[in-house]
């Protein structure tokens, strides 16, 4: 059963009719209904015209189709997703009433509704000019597009002539190890129920919260390390505690030297690989080397430092070079000139010149 079947009724078909079956049947309503050979029954001819062009397009046609899907949002972590987890989820949800088995009333209670005769539907003329009709066709307001009215006397205690109730639903949301941001679980048939129709889906939507350390990519984990200077230059150990509770010890050996910015990776430890939880994507490290402060080390230490590293450049100085010092970057001072290590505004008030320090 489908959501509405009037277009369906209209044609004589099923509501599971193939595009054939529909084409056959509209044709022989056309030709039997048609103004030409039936002058009074041009508004039949307009219904099933109507709905022809709804059922012949399948986009629209699984509109017309469809119950209403309710869709709902599951805040998750990145450990459920990684370990896979099973939440609760609780809901409100329109189910059948078991009373009256969805009639509404007692037995023989119900009647065709006058005023639609049935169809749930009310079809208005309304001129728009001289010999010009626009037809509306409306919700019938009497039966509320039902087809049929209860007598107050007779409609069920229960559900009072709605023939459906609100019903508590707890819902078990199963999340797979290597689920993603965004992935949706889909509750078939669990949609609000109503009689004569198809329940729509119940679909979850999972909704990853921010971890404090790690971001996902894809299957790959990455993750930023701070180390030392003497850990990138003489190697170091540093434990890692995974989303699974284990620890791991990341492994720089002596002699592998590690510059800042450099990015490394340990196989085997990124998230695992959805429906294939056995294997796993990459963890990914970027490296953040942090320098020690201007001064810490005294003058002779430094001297002994030097011999240890990797002998440096030596420049030939001569008469023509001239020698400048590095001053820390200050962006207040943007297009301000030094002259002889002072600041000013601008040249006028000393035209001699000398070395300018303008930054753009």
């Amino acid at each position: 059963m489908v959501k509405e079947t009037l277009y369906y009724d209209v044609l004589g078909v099923k509501p599971s009719a193939s595009a054939e079956e529909l084409k056959k049947a509209y044709r022989k309503l056309a030709l039997k209904y048609h103004p030409d050979k039936n002058p009074n029954e041009g508004e039949k001819f307009k219904q099933i015209s109507q709905a022809y062009e709804i059922l012949s397009d399948q986009r629209k046609r699984d509109l017309y189709d469809k119950g209403k899907n309710v869709v709902h949002q599951l805040s998750i972590s990145l450990e459920d997703l990684y370990n896979g987890a099973t939440r609760k989820l609780a809901l409100q949800k329109n189910v059948i009433c078991d009373k009256c088995e969805g009639r509404g009333g007692r037995k023989g209670a119900i009647e065709c509704c006058p005023n639609c005769r049935g169809t749930g539907m009310q079809i208005r003329i309304h001129q728009i000019g001289p010999g010009m009709v626009q037809q509306i066709q409306s919700v019938c307001m009497e039966c509320q597009g039902h087809g049929e009215r209860i007598s107050p006397k007779d409609r069920c205690k229960s559900c009072t002539g709605r023939k459906i109730v609100r019903e508590k639903k707890i819902l078990e949301v199963h999340i797979d190890k290597g689920m993603k941001d965004g992935q949706k679980i889909t509750f078939h048939g669990e949609g609000d129920q109503e009689p004569g129709l198809e329940p729509g889906d119940i679909i979850i939507v999972l909704d990853q919260k921010d971890h404090p350390t790690l971001t996902r990519q894809g299957e790959d984990l990455v993750m930023c390390m701070d180390i030392q200077l003497v850990e990138a230059l003489c190697g170091f150990q540093k434990p890692i505690t995974t989303l699974d509770n284990r620890t791991i010890i990341i492994t720089s050996h002596p002699g592998q030297t590690v510059k800042h910015g450099d990015i490394k990776c340990v196989l085997n430890e990124g998230m695992p690989i959805y429906r294939r939880p056995y294997e796993k994507g990459r963890l990914i490290i970027e490296f953040k080397v942090n320098f020690p402060g201007s001064g810490f080390f005294s003058s002779d230490k430094l001297y002994l430092l030097e011999k240890l590293l990797p002998a440096r450049q030596a420049v030939e100085e001569t008469e023509e070079m001239e020698q400048v010092d590095l001053m820390d970057f200050d962006p207040a001072q943007d297009r301000r000139h030094c002259y002889n290590g002072e600041a000013y505004e601008d040249d006028e008030h000393h035209p001699g010149g000398g070395v300018q320090c303008q930054t753009s």
